[in-house]
This record gives structure tokens, sequence and C-alpha cells, in this order.
């Protein structure tokens, strides 16, 4: 039989809304779209560089919870809602992931506040981080 482990953050809409930061199935997990707001202070910095930073630091803490790390990352989304700030998150995007190469998707849609320069969804296989990884070039 499969564990189904659900753990909440902080965030008031976890409980408003009925949803969970992240589902773990097993060694499969769902990471719920993460903002980057400090949950403790309700802070959030305009800079979508910024965001995507923190988001990153609370997705990090929520991987944590359940024994896996940001090198078990196997895919992330961004979203965001201006393509001008593509860049500063795809600059903090890097920083964060570099040597870990997730499959990411970057959409550019609304989000649920003016406030959201970004929002990360990921999907993360606990262990993933420290398997034999096998990486190779196409061309296409």
């Amino acid at each position: 039989m499969v564990d189904v482990v659900k753990v909440k953050s902080g965030s008031k809409f976890e409980d408003s809304q009925n949803y969970s930061r992240i589902v773990a199935v097993g060694d499969l997990i769902f990471v719920s779209n993460t903002a980057g707001i400090d949950y403790a202070t309700r802070q959030i910095s305009p800079d979508a560089g910024e965001q995507c930073t923190k988001a990153l630091q609370n997705i990090e803490r929520a991987l944590a919870s359940v024994g896996a790390t940001m090198a078990d990352i196997v895919k992330v989304v961004k979203h965001i809602p201006n393509r001008e700030d593509k860049d500063k998150v795809g600059e903090a995007f890097a920083r964060a992931f570099q040597g870990i190469d997730p499959t990411s998707t970057t959409l550019c849609t609304p989000l649920a506040s003016d406030i959201y320069k970004v929002e990360l969804e990921v999907i993360a296989y606990r262990g993933a981080g420290k398997a034999g990884q096998q990486r190779l070039r196409i061309t296409v």
C-alpha cells in the first residue's frame, strides 16, 4: 500500500480553498502553485526575480517536510503574468537549478492577484537527486 502525505505550509488559501502545498504519493511529490510571499510576515517583493527566489525557498522548505530536496525536482511550471518579467524569473530559476536541470515550462497567464509576479508549481521524485543520471544531447 502506498502512503499519501498532505502538507500545508501556512498560506491562508490552503485552508480557505481546501488544498495542500504538497501531496506526496509514495516518492512522487506534487507541489501546488507557490508564490514568493513570506508566509510569516505576509511580505512580498515587487521584483519578479526576488519573488521567484522566495517561491523557490518556500518550495524547498515544503519539500524538506517530506524528506525531499530541490535536487529531486523533475518538472517545473513557471506562471508569469508579464512577459517582461521572464528574464528576471529565468535568472533566479537558473541559479537555483544549476546542475539539476528539470523539465521546465513557462506560461504567461494571469495570477490570482496583481501583486504576484510569478508562481511556481513542481513535481519531484524523492531520491531523484541522488540517483544515477545520464545526460544526453539531441539534435532536433
